[in-house]
């Protein structure tokens, strides 16, 4: 990911929350909030909505906070969304969407030349981002299949599903058996020397559109765990640290998390993650906020585990191409332009929220 201004925009998410939650007065949901002297986004997150979780808070601020890349400063104003996702407590959750479908449908374009789908390939089993059982496919496939319909593009696709990430890495995409994969971390691609093997292949083979999600990556260990008090990365030294399989590392790279320092395990799925660490066999459990709530509540060990509230680090998701695909920087492009005008209208934020308040539901 290389040093733009997305990246400084989570440069201020990280001196936002990274530091000790201190009081925060009067956030109430469906409202709009003016940062006070002391606040985080993290205490703004637990006086609206009873939770550390400040991911809904980026969600619906991300040009404010962009804006403001040093701090969060006294007087800025935030909106707090709904619990449910709405920006408002009037506005529909999906009115945006429908808003610029009708638009779409009503400008499509009359060119009829034969240009072939372009193929997605995915993989089940990341709610609420990727999986078949979702509306859509899941948050990132809708975003990717909306992107194809906006920013001036009119091209069919194809979504596919094969559940081996790394096949997407190391056949899939270099074959041009399919053209995107959705979706992928981008490393620091600046910083190749402190990077690993797997995140300097990823620098090098392959193309990042722009980002489509940018989320916190926390920390979760035992209640009483030895590192549960961490206030430094360096305290991390000695630790076990699970991430999945084809989840990259590159955010903990640059941190110093390296061998000899911790060493890692990479099992296949999330919830043997989970299950590694509830056992004992590692000491941390690094991934976002989203997949670890879904497994501790599936293994009903929410009460067990706790996540660390001074460290986190930082992520975007983002579709990938590889270089050796003659198409796939054009490819990127349509979807770059579809991005752009999501983010824009806000199509973008109500495909979120729509989907979150999907997956929330279904988890009642």
């Amino acid at each position: 990911m290389h040093k733009t201004p997305n990246s400084q925009w989570l440069t201020v998410v990280a001196a936002a929350v990274v530091s000790l939650p201190l009081a925060a007065s009067a956030q109430e949901a469906c409202t709009t909030y003016t940062v006070q002297d002391g606040d985080s986004l993290g205490s703004i997150a637990q006086a609206a909505y009873g939770s550390y979780d400040y991911q809904m808070i980026f969600n619906a601020n991300r040009d404010a906070l962009a804006a403001n890349p040093n701090s969060l400063p006294v007087g800025l104003q935030l909106v707090l969304p709904c619990e449910d996702g709405r920006l408002t407590a009037d506005q529909d959750l999906s009115a945006v969407i429908v808003a610029e479908t009708e638009k779409q449908d009503a400008n499509r374009s009359e060119d009829n030349a034969y240009k072939p789908p372009l193929k997605f390939v995915t993989a089940n089993d990341w709610m609420p981002f990727t999986d078949e059982s979702l509306t859509g496919g899941g948050i990132f496939v809708r975003m990717a299949t909306t992107a194809m319909q906006r920013g001036g593009n009119d091209r069919d696709y194809r979504i596919s599903y094969v559940n081996d990430w790394m096949a997407h890495i190391d056949v899939l995409l270099p074959s041009s058996a399919f053209d995107v994969s959705i979706a992928w971390e981008s490393p620091d691609c600046t910083k190749l020397d402190v990077l690993g093997e797997f995140s300097v292949r990823m620098c090098t083979e392959f193309d990042f559109s722009l980002p489509i999600y940018e989320t916190a990556y926390a920390f979760n260990t035992l209640v009483d765990g030895k590192y549960a008090e961490a206030r430094e990365f360096t305290d991390y030294a000695g630790a076990i640290i699970c991430r999945p399989e084809a989840w990259p590392i590159s955010d903990l790279e640059v941190q110093g998390l390296v061998s000899p320092l911790v060493s890692y395990v990479h099992p296949k799925s999330t919830l043997e993650c989970a299950e590694m660490l509830l056992k004992g066999e590692v000491d941390l459990y690094s991934i976002e906020a989203e997949t670890s709530t879904s497994n501790f509540e599936e293994l009903g060990a929410t009460d067990k585990v706790v996540v660390n509230p001074a460290l986190a680090t930082f992520i975007s998701y983002h579709f990938l191409t590889s270089k050796a695909n003659p198409r796939g920087r054009s490819y990127l492009a349509m979807l770059n332009a579809g991005i752009t005008e999501m983010r824009e209208s806000g199509e973008w934020y109500d495909i979120l929220a729509t989907g979150l308040a999907e997956y929330n539901a279904q988890k009642q």
